[in-house]
């Protein structure tokens, strides 16, 4: 498998497994980096996002169709600057040994554990948030002393080659190379006999980068996404709840492996819940297919996997209440759209039931005692 770097030279191909024998010798050559140089490629890491901020905000606009700019600002780009900062400003600690085995000094035996860089650390990102969730788990490589090799998502394009672009500028391809490519480039990646290899996206993919990385006795960190129910205890204050929860839902147009995706309510208030929801996502897009701050799904595979969601739920008897604005027909394929979706009466024969649903849809379940709920989600 073949993919262009042009940090090997001009436009030169080189393959990914060479790219990762140039690191890996690189890395036995110089041994483990120390504080400053550690530190240093954080800050190149962090410079390379924070001098092109607006860039890659409108890279991933237009991957998308429409995403809002202010909120990829915010989510993308400055909600990793405390993270980095913490783990920049914790490498000295990290790398200290620690003595073990203290009771053994009395027998004059002493121990301890050296903290050691890996090697070459494998990257997978994914595609809802395609520059924090790389660059994130880089600078955690990079503050254990790692190189490190980055495969972007071929779902967002343009972002991937801007990555892929900027990264030359900011690095030697012996610390960082960015790869691009499609499904098939993804899952050569994965094969590759990385020293650890971090993977963000769906259970799926996860399965498949755990067996693609089992040969080569990779050792694999997965963040996978989830059904993320929330619970509304009895006593709440019902339109609060509703409103907390219609926006956390709504979050790059619920395209998060964390923001609610079932939630379970006092089966008397239901209803109260529903119309606290329903209003207050009508008061947060009162249009949404001209709204650039309405964000699309991040293409038509996943326009389509959510709305076949929504009509499975349908023909087995859920109540759908879309909340589209009038005279907005939605949802809308050219523009990628779906509406707010509010979904009763679902049951274990749904797939929206089972699958991570990934989009603007919230089921909501009533429920007669919290224990019913602990034993449903358990």
């Amino acid at each position: 498998m073949v993919v262009v770097l042009d940090s090997v030279s001009a436009g030169r191909q080189e393959p990914m497994s060479a790219i990762l024998g140039r690191q890996r010798a690189a890395f036995m050559a110089a041994g483990p980096p120390d504080v400053a140089l550690r530190r240093n490629r954080i800050d190149r890491l962090l410079a390379l996002v924070l001098d092109n901020a607006d860039d890659f905000v409108e890279a991933m606009a237009a991957d998308y169709g429409t995403r809002p700019r202010a909120g990829t600002l915010f989510t993308e780009i400055m909600g990793m600057l405390s993270v980095i900062e913490h783990t920049r400003s914790h490498v000295r600690q990290w790398m200290r040994p620690s003595g073990v085995m203290r009771a053994g000094r009395l027998f004059g035996l002493r121990a301890e554990v050296v903290p050691t860089p890996l090697g070459v650390i494998g990257v997978v990102g994914p595609w809802n948030f395609p520059v924090n969730l790389v660059v994130l788990p880089a600078a955690a490589a990079f503050a254990a002393g790692n190189r490190v090799m980055i495969k972007m998502s071929e779902v967002t394009p343009r972002t991937a080659e801007l990555m892929r672009a900027l990264s030359v500028t900011y690095f030697s391809p012996e610390e960082l190379a960015v790869v691009t490519g499609d499904a098939q480039v993804a899952a050569d990646f994965a094969a590759l006999p990385f020293d650890h290899l971090f993977f963000t996206g769906s259970p799926t993919v996860g399965a498949l980068v755990a067996q693609a990385a089992a040969p080569n006795l990779v050792p694999v960190t997965l963040e996978l996404g989830g059904k993320n129910p929330v619970v509304v205890g009895p006593k709440a204050d019902m339109a609060r709840a509703a409103e907390r929860i219609a926006r956390g839902r709504m979050i790059n147009g619920g395209q998060v492996c964390v923001c609610p995706d079932y939630v379970f309510v006092p089966a008397a208030r239901v209803d109260q819940f529903v119309a606290g929801a329903r209003d207050a996502l009508r008061s947060m897009f009162p249009s949404i297919v001209g709204n650039d701050d309405y964000c699309s799904a991040v293409d038509e595979a996943n326009f389509d996997r959510v709305v076949a969601l929504i009509e499975d739920a349908r023909g087995k008897g859920a109540r759908i209440d879309p909340v589209d604005p009038p005279g907005e027909a939605l949802p809308d394929r050219a523009a990628r759209k779906i509406a707010p979706t509010l979904v009763r009466d679902v049951d274990d024969s749904m797939r929206l039931a089972h699958e991570e649903t990934f989009g603007p849809v919230l089921a909501v379940r009533g429920y007669q005692s919290l224990d019913d709920v602990v034993d449903y989600l358990n």
